[in-house]
């Protein structure tokens, strides 16, 4: 065995769980990064992944694999960054345990992450909101757990492994209803009910009747939901919602979009940034700036707010024939 496979199990076992204390979905994030790399690695040097050096993983195969995730397996730039940014951390430590490959560790360090364009957020208007939340059929158990946690999702703005992680004992819907966020970085948060969302849960947790311990959103099984699962009952319920709502045949919905209509109702109702910021768990206020970009209420006042300057129409004419030389070029 080579000095590569001791060092990623240390880099597993002792930094991200032992010392650091990752959360799962961290640790199955660099898992897959790095089984997608060694099996990549293995194509490009014929070697198993137990055999494989440090040298092996150069910066040249590390670019080489950061573009074949992008033009290959399609991932977005996000991805390959999140990717890419797993393999970093790894590297740094290597250096730790390995000084004398410094040269080539830094060398993988330098490799930079991909800039790319930020689109405009997607969210839902309260109409499409209506439509989504209708269209789990409420005469089976399987659309009535869907319509309970749509409805969770999008007032309380949870990140989807944040709602596939809720358990029963997470929901009071008592004096003070609220749902217990248990978020990145181990955070918890409490997030308040609306009496909507109240009544809903009230009715979908004594259909539920699970002990605290278990999923409040199991599968027919009883196991929790997976990310995947999320996302492929919340596109098929889009779908279906289409039929009543046909502007969502414009949009691509996923989880996340969820999230995104959390925060813009949010917005709208006058709330400030900051508490926007503690409602969905961001790590600073920053984050929540994608929302004001989006808000074309929020510059339609601005603009009513403005005064036109007072400038008759016309077309530039350039005062001299240099000039008009240059301009036309």
């Amino acid at each position: 065995m080579t000095a590569l496979a001791p060092t990623l199990e240390t880099f597993f076992t002792q930094r991200l769980i032992n010392e650091k204390g990752v959360s799962q979905h961290t640790i199955a994030a660099y898992r897959d990064t790095f089984r997608l790399l060694l099996t990549f690695a293995q194509r490009q040097t014929g070697k198993q992944p137990c055999k494989l050096e440090l040298e092996d993983l150069d910066a040249p195969l590390i670019s080489a694999f950061l573009d074949h995730l992008e033009h290959e397996r399609g991932n977005s730039p996000r991805t390959r960054n999140a990717r890419l940014a797993a393999i970093h951390s790894m590297f740094r430590f290597a250096a730790l345990e390995h000084p004398d490959h410094a040269a080539l560790i830094s060398r993988v360090i330098a490799v930079p992450a991909k800039r790319f364009d930020r689109a405009i957020v997607t969210y839902l208007t309260p109409e499409e909101v209506d439509a989504l939340l209708a269209a789990p059929d409420p005469s089976h158990w399987i659309g009535r757990r869907d319509h309970a946690l749509l409805t969770v999702a999008i007032q309380t703005g949870t990140r989807v492994s944040e709602l596939t992680a809720l358990r029963c004992q997470d929901v009071h819907l008592g004096i003070g209803p609220h749902v217990q966020i248990t978020g990145k970085g181990r955070k918890q948060r409490a997030t308040p009910l609306t009496k909507q969302t109240v009544a809903v849960l009230r009715q979908w947790t004594r259909e539920r009747d699970g002990h605290p311990g278990q999923p409040l959103f199991p599968t027919s099984r009883g196991k929790p939901l997976s990310r995947d699962t999320v996302a492929l009952l919340v596109a098929k319920h889009a779908q279906t919602a289409t039929h009543r709502c046909p502007t969502l045949k414009n949009k691509t919905i996923s989880p996340h979009t969820l999230r995104h209509t959390t925060a813009m109702n949010l917005l709208h109702a006058g709330i400030d940034s900051t508490v926007i910021a503690l409602w969905l768990g961001h790590e600073s206020v920053e984050a929540t700036q994608i929302y004001l970009h989006a808000d074309m209420q929020i510059k339609e006042q601005a603009l009513a707010r403005t005064t036109p300057p007072d400038i008759a129409p016309g077309r530039y004419r350039p005062p001299d024939r240099l000039l008009a030389f240059l301009e036309a070029l």
